[in-house]
């Protein structure tokens, strides 16, 4: 844990306690609970906005992501009644080639994450809408993929399955970006991609694979929304969940410069965004300025790497004006400095001509 990671931790703790106290209920084991199970949810698809903002990339097309792929797969279990592992193997390889695309698009074709993914917005929402014609789709009272439900929505010990969930893919991605080659690649795409590529480094193949972790991770996250909320509204469902992952992200110390990051961080990033939207609801502030503490907190995130870039450049200038600085030449009569005379010039060796 880096000193960024601590003071992170160390904050998350102090806002709790003053949320407690302002709201003895906050602490409360059935609030706990509940947020850990909101943490879980939208911890997954921050890990993979996190991976892609580490290499200097941006993913807004999560949310709209979440409503063509929900209303795809409450259709195949309801309306064709496809067997729900088939169902949710369909969901996940949905996301992984959406993330594909954009990735092949970011690579091969040049263009900018931000138009790529701002056209996927666009694209799957109204994909999304056209294929429901802008009606929901839900499971009624049946009881379809009643097993899957149970998984995504259950509990292990009174800890939901959400949170526990997260706790994996963090684990598993922590090693990965941290302990492998690949994690690596990665940090040295984001800090200079020329550099990186010039070095040997496959920058395309680094890039894409990124944004098709973002992709898969959506279509899980999407299966676990689903049946958090049993519906699925094509024209609401997900709306600005890509905001929740890029303030998660930047909060946890991901710079959008990219180069910067730690899972780690983004999993403390979304556990402090849930309690300040927790301790928005409890001061009474009304819902409509949740997006408001967003954008605030994406701000001040951005303001603050903005801040350390600074001082980090300062010091590299200062550093490398004093290793190049010239020394001073000893004056004569001070210490150190060299005898007069015949007895400082060189002694000869040899014979002399």
């Amino acid at each position: 844990m880096n000193k960024k990671e601590l003071g992170l931790g160390l904050l998350l703790v102090v806002i709790s306690v003053i949320t407690g106290m302002i709201n003895p209920a906050f602490l409360s084991v059935v609030n706990l609970l509940n947020m850990a199970n909101l943490i879980g949810l939208f911890g997954v698809f921050a890990l993979g906005e996190g991976l892609v903002i580490i290499t200097g990339g941006i993913d807004l097309s999560l949310g709209s992501m979440f409503a063509l792929l929900g209303v795809v797969f409450v259709d195949l279990l309801t309306t064709y009644q496809v067997p729900w592992p088939l169902a949710l193997l369909a969901v996940l390889l949905g996301g992984l080639v959406l993330g594909a695309i954009q990735g092949v698009l970011i690579t091969r074709l040049k263009m900018q994450p931000f138009i790529v993914t701002l056209c996927g917005l666009l694209i799957y929402r109204g994909a999304a809408r056209y294929y429901t014609t802008d009606s929901t789709r839900g499971f009624g009272y049946g009881d379809e993929a009643a097993t899957l439900s149970n998984i995504a929505s259950g509990h292990v010990a009174g800890i939901p399955n959400t949170f526990i969930l997260l706790i994996v893919l963090a684990f598993v991605l922590s090693v990965v970006l941290h302990r492998s080659v690949y994690g690596r690649w990665l940090y040295a795409v984001g800090k200079n991609e020329e550099a990186a590529r010039f070095s040997g480094i496959n920058t395309n193949m680094v890039i894409a694979t990124a944004y098709i972790i973002s992709g898969g991770l959506a279509g899980v996250a999407t299966v676990l929304f689903v049946f958090y909320t049993n519906s699925v509204s094509p024209s609401s469902f997900g709306n600005f969940y890509e905001l929740y992952a890029i303030a998660a992200a930047v909060l946890g110390g991901c710079s959008l410069r990219g180069g910067e990051g730690s899972i780690l961080g983004i999993v403390l990033g979304t556990a402090l965004l849930q309690v300040l939207q927790n301790l928005v609801n409890i001061l009474g502030i009304p819902n409509s300025l949740n997006f408001a503490v967003m954008g605030t907190v994406i701000l001040i995130g951005v303001l603050a790497d903005q801040q350390l870039q600074e001082r980090r450049r300062r010091k590299q200038a200062l550093a490398g004006i004093a290793r190049t600085a010239p020394r001073s030449t000893p004056v004569q009569g001070q210490p150190g400095a060299p005898p007069r005379g015949v007895d400082a010039l060189p002694a000869r060796t040899g014979d002399q001509v």
